[in-house]
């Protein structure tokens, strides 16, 4: 096999990485472990977490297993993006 013909094999071979993807599923991740924080504790999730993205004042997350540094940690315009866009499925 000469290297162009390997050249072109390998380029057929190449695996796609979808970045937004990936960044999105950490997101989902991350907003999981809040959520489940959150309820834990016995608050509405929905109701703080909401708040703290309208506000961003981190005392409306609790601190139980760390997930005032979790959220803290996301881009509130990169969360609010992807919760628009994944209730939209646009």
């Amino acid at each position: 096999m000469n290297e162009k013909t390997q050249n072109m094999q390998n380029v057929q071979n190449t695996v796609q990485f979808d970045i937004c993807k990936s960044a999105d599923d950490e997101m989902k991740k991350a907003l999981t472990a809040v959520y489940a924080a959150l309820k834990e504790k016995g608050y509405n999730p929905v109701n703080q977490i909401v708040g703290y993205i309208l506000s961003e004042d981190p005392t409306y997350i609790t601190s139980y297993q760390g997930a005032r540094s979790i959220i803290t940690k996301m881009d509130r315009y990169e969360l609010m993006r992807t919760l628009v866009q994944n209730f939209l499925k646009a």
